[in-house]
């Protein structure tokens, strides 16, 4: 058992979080034509990406704009916007996860405390009617592979303020403690809650630990849940270096990591990290909530430990999917502070990222990353993340038929120009996911949500 309050831990645990690719993005659309007696399917691709405005100086958004004050640019190239929707019109609903890292030695600090927890239950209750919030809990007790849905999708206000009470139950307590909480989780709310075994992989030619067997004699079903492969993915990057992701049905990941001349550098067993949480949160939404806007709060201390990698293949799955993502980044212990500038280049020789990665994904796809310090910090943070979700602008432009898929990432720049009661030209900032990646398949539902510009 890895003790995370010694530095020596702190050092382990860098060494354990990552990511993948998966699902394509770029919202399409189809429209139908009739001509004579035969219907024509016409197929119509559409970037969709939302966007917040707010005055340059007071950071209140503003909500006045009319679609010819915007400018939309494709790899340097302007787009003519195509759909169009402001706050007051209809929008999609959200689908709003909230990713609680619970490590004492960091976030799960604050999160054991009732006035903290109530805060974000009163902040959660002021969305609109339509939109929706899920919990989950992860590095339950400290452990890297342990992870709990607190929450389904639901807008009632009692049933999230319940299941972030249940948050403490996680937070520095014994590992077989943790493990039953999870199990009676599990029964209460129905829902399917995985949990690393919290041990190394098993060598095939290794006999199963006695934990590990049934009373018939054979690998009991936890065993044999970690033991089964559902998935294997290659991440490939830039310096040959090849990341052999293995996911089990238990939710357990084991990482590979070996550079350009075939020699395994690092394996990792058994962890929970940044990568899969954001990967199995997307994957929840798209199977649960198809046509809810996914937005993510990660509420951390701000140490994720994730390879180059990974973390590429992690950015990648967010743009592809319009994810909004936000991060709430707490005050580091002390001891880590004093580490951190030690820890950064080390572990950048072992090509990880060890701090900063929560703050990136929101910069790169539009969301906010807000510090907290005090208390009072959580309902700030909080109000300002739906706030912004909330006002944003909701912008498309269509692509060509006989633009491609070419699988690469295209940049994206939203610019504004308005003028004040004066005719001024008013100081605005916007912010918006900074780029798309191109899909084949047009997806119907999506024209249901989007207001076409007369």
């Amino acid at each position: 058992m890895i003790n995370r309050k010694s530095p020596t831990a702190f050092a382990q645990r860098w060494i354990t979080h990552t990511t993948l690719f998966a699902l394509m993005l770029s919202m399409p659309v189809a429209a139908r034509a009739q001509e004579v007696a035969d219907t024509i399917r016409v197929k119509t691709r559409v970037v969709f990406l939302d966007a917040l405005v707010k005055d340059k100086r007071t950071g209140v958004p503003i909500a006045d704009l009319q679609p010819d004050n915007f400018e939309v640019f494709d790899d340097g190239n302007k787009r003519p916007i195509s759909y169009f929707t402001r706050e007051g019109q209809a929008r999609k609903p959200l689908a709003l996860v909230l990713i609680l890292d619970l490590r004492d030695d960091g976030a799960g600090r604050f999160l054991k405390r009732p006035e903290v927890l109530k805060t974000i239950t009163d902040e959660l209750a002021k969305l609109g009617p339509r939109d929706e919030v899920a919990i989950l809990a992860m590095d339950l007790n400290g452990e890297d592979e342990k992870r709990v849905w607190l929450s389904d999708f639901t807008r009632d206000p009692a049933l999230l303020a319940a299941a972030l009470m249940r948050a403490p139950q996680f937070v520095d307590v014994e590992p077989h403690e943790a493990d039953a909480i999870a199990a009676q989780e599990n029964q209460k709310n129905k829902l399917s809650v995985s949990l690393g075994s919290g041990s190394s992989a098993q060598k095939p030619d290794e006999p199963v630990p006695p934990a590990a067997v049934s009373q018939s004699g054979g690998p009991n079903e936890a065993e044999l849940a970690r033991q089964e492969i559902v998935r294997t993915e290659v991440i490939k990057g830039k310096n040959g270096t090849t990341i052999t992701r293995t996911i089990h049905a238990s939710g357990g990941v084991d990482i590979k990591r070996v550079d350009k001349d075939g020699n395994i550098k690092l394996e990792i067993n058994d962890i929970y990290d940044m990568a899969a949480a954001v990967q199995d949160t997307i994957h929840k939404t798209q199977a649960d909530r198809p046509n809810s806007q996914l937005s993510i709060i990660w509420v951390s201390d701000g140490i994720a430990p994730i390879f180059h990698e990974d973390r590429a293949a992690t950015e990648q799955l967010v743009l592809r999917s319009n994810v909004i993502f936000n991060s709430m980044t707490v005050e580091l212990r002390t001891l880590f502070k004093f580490l951190l500038p030690i820890a950064k280049p080390v572990a950048g020789m072992m090509g990880l990222s060890v701090y900063g990665s929560a703050k990136r994904l929101a910069q790169l796809s539009g969301g906010e990353a807000v510090k907290i310090s005090r208390v009072k910090d959580y309902s700030a943070g909080l109000s300002r993340i739906i706030g912004n979700l909330t006002a944003r602008y909701s912008l498309g432009f269509t692509l060509a038929e006989d633009e491609k898929d070419d699988g690469r990432l295209h940049n994206l720049e939203v610019r504004v120009k308005a003028a004040d009661a004066k005719d001024k030209k008013r100081k605005l900032e916007v912010t918006a996911r900074k780029g798309y990646y191109m899909t084949e398949t047009p997806n119907p539902q999506l024209q249901e949500s989007a207001a076409r510009v007369e």
